[in-house]
This record gives C-alpha cells, sequence and structure tokens, in this order.
C-alpha cells in the first residue's frame, strides 16, 4: 500500500517546497488555512509523534522554528499557529504538523470540548495518573 505523506515528503509528488534537510520535507499545504500554511513531514514513513526518533523529532522543531521566522519575516503575521493532529484525527496516514501565519479575525477557531466531564475538577488526581505511568 503506498502512502500519500511518503510521497510527498520524498517528492514523488509535485510539492512546493519551503525546506528540507536529511530527516523532514517541508512544503506548502495545497488548501492553506492563510498563505505560507506549511506542513512538515518526516521523510521515513511515520504515522505518530510516538514513533519519531530522536534525531526526527529535533528536525521536526527545528523546522518549526525556522518555518516560523520566515514566516513572520515574510508576511508579518499576527502569531504563528503550530498543530498536529494524531490517531483518527489525522488527514493523512503519516505524520505532519501544520506551521500556520494567524491573523486577528482570521477565523480560525479552537473550540472547547463538548464532552462534560468535569476534567478541570480532577487535575490533581490526572496529574498523578500521567507521573505514574
Amino acid at each position: 500500500m503506498s502512502c500519500l505523506g511518503c510521497e510527498l515528503a520524498n517528492k514523488v509528488l509535485p510539492i512546493h517546497t519551503v525546506y528540507e534537510n536529511e530527516w523532514v520535507q517541508c512544503f506548502l499545504d495545497i488548501d492553506p488555512f492563510n498563505e505560507g500554511h506549511t506542513l512538515i513531514l518526516p521523510k521515513r514513513h511515520v504515522k505518530e509523534l510516538t514513533e519519531l526518533t530522536n534525531e526526527e523529532t529535533h528536525a521536526v522543531m527545528e523546522a518549526a522554528k525556522y518555518i516560523s521566522k520566515k514566516l513572520e519575516s515574510c508576511f508579518n503575521p499576527d502569531g504563528i499557529t503550530i498543530n498536529q493532529n494524531g490517531g483518527k484525527f489525522s488527514d493523512l496516514t503519516h505524520f505532519h504538523m501544520h506551521v500556520i501565519p494567524r491573523y486577528e479575525n482570521d477565523g480560525f477557531t479552537w473550540s472547547e470540548s463538548t464532552i462534560l466531564d468535569n476534567a478541570h475538577d480532577r487535575l490533581e488526581e490526572t496529574a498523578g495518573k500521567l507521573q505514574r505511568v
């Protein structure tokens, strides 16, 4: 089975490269939220953040910093949003991170959870669970 992310990250398909190194390929999203919206993909097939090697993790974060500086210089946005969706929320079967220049009133939203489980009342308990794992 072929992986669209692998084909993009390894330039099998046409992309508009912004930056690349030995571990990652960074290119413009074909359906950008704002001009300059860039994707960072490891060249090796990896589905989830937790599968990245230390070198790939470092390369992804360094690329995010580098691209953010370029976006700030080129487009003077009000801010930068960096996000990564894993599991069933990923629209590729390949790890990827978004670096998006943002502007006040650009319509980008981060909504609050619709799950009413009172998680805010269990912060100490939740931290304990995570520390024990």
